[in-house]
């Protein structure tokens, strides 16, 4: 007992290592006791915008600092009870420090995945929107099966999904799709799915059975909330509607209800088909247009948004996140963080979550390599 109790409290330690290695902790409690020595300062109160600004970063850089201070205090005491009990030969207590020890590993793995989804609007709903690429035919059936995985993704991990907008393939599949994902942290998780999906299979359109190729790339941004600001002009916006293509019961293909929305200044164009009004349709393109507007800006604005929000690159060889292999043998694999596993059929059933976590792990480190393991005290 005694031994398992000190591997869980050193790999509580190591977890501890990661979070602060992942939040830069050193640095920002540097900058946390700056910013309290500027609102110290005659004078802070002046300038009103710079104190707002000022004080919004503090809050945010001591919440994390004071919990990361508090879980370290946690972790020494219960280092240091474990040590007494053992050096007293104290069953009871020696149960007693299993229990938190237990219960330390816990709250230090979901300490972890908040400081790994730390990011503005990680916690936001989000539309992840799915492109078939170069391949034809192969790539709008590779599409249909993408839509279905992160639909399956989205049920597995307790979220909601809801089709806006789809275009079906000529002979078959899907050109494109986008759809509505809601639920705390949606955003966050998915963001990691970002980029280039190519799948590699024996294609069941070729006649001659041969091994084909096919690509498809999977775009995600947040939902962006009424209070913040993303400026649209009305002589910015083309509005198209046209009838409805897809799945949305008796009212598809009866009046022109769906809508296509192009943003002139950047090109951007969204579109939605599956509420019943044209009105409806157009309320929903709107908020999937400020979201997109919205990423544009993160990224222009900031560095590591870019880097989670993906770089965009062209849908064909050499540009994919990940490979999803059928044929000659069974393999998924990450090509950002090298994970990779042969249950296919699993993770096309949507269990991604090996997949997300690793990226999620890699993006906090900066990619910096492998976290350092920490002693016990």
């Amino acid at each position: 007992m005694s031994h398992e109790t000190k591997n869980r409290l050193e790999e509580v330690g190591q977890i501890l290592h990661r979070i602060k290695d992942a939040t830069s902790f050193d640095a920002q409690s540097a900058r946390l006791a700056l910013l309290e020595q500027e609102m110290a300062k005659e004078g802070f109160w002046n300038d009103q915008e710079r104190a707002r600004r000022t004080i919004g970063e503090l809050k945010r850089a001591k919440a994390i600092v004071e919990e990361i201070r508090s879980f370290e205090r946690r972790w020494h005491d219960g280092v240091t009870l474990f040590e007494l009990a053992v050096e007293e030969a104290d069953a009871a207590a020696l149960a007693e420090t299993e229990r938190d020890a237990s219960a330390l590993l816990h709250d230090a793995l979901q300490l972890e995945l908040r400081t790994l989804l730390s990011s503005p609007y990680d916690a936001s709903n989000c539309f992840l929107s799915i492109h078939a690429g170069a391949g034809g035919t192969e790539s709008c059936d590779w599409a249909q099966i993408l839509r279905r995985m992160y639909l399956r993704y989205a049920e597995r991990s307790g979220f909601r999904s809801k089709i806006l907008e789809e275009l079906p393939g000529e002979e078959a599949g899907i050109r494109s799709v986008t759809l509505y994902i809601t639920g705390t942290w949606a955003y966050g998780y998915l963001r990691a799915e970002i980029g280039v999906h190519r799948l590699v299979r024996l294609s069941p359109f070729d006649a001659k059975n041969r091994r084909h190729t096919s690509f498809a790339s999977v775009h995600v941004s947040p939902e962006v909330e009424d209070d913040i600001e993303v400026a649209i002009e009305d002589v910015d916006l083309r509005v198209d509607t046209y009838r409805s293509s897809g799945a949305g019961g008796q009212h598809v293909n009866v009046t022109d209800s769906a809508v296509r929305i192009t943003h002139l200044p950047t090109g951007v164009v969204v579109q939605c088909q599956n509420e019943r009004s044209q009105h409806s349709n157009r309320q929903q393109a709107m908020k999937v247009l400020r979201s997109r507007l919205l990423q544009l800006e993160l990224q222009k604005r900031d560095e590591e948004i870019t880097r989670m929000a993906g770089v965009k690159r062209k849908i064909d060889f050499g540009s994919q996140i990940r490979s999803y292999v059928l044929h000659p043998y069974k393999m998924v694999k990450d090509h950002r963080t090298e994970v990779e596993t042969s249950n296919v059929d699993a993770v096309l059933d949507g269990d991604l979550e090996h997949f997300i976590e690793a990226f999620l792990r890699q993006s906090a480190r900066g990619q910096s390599g492998q976290s350092g393991a920490a002693a016990m005290p």
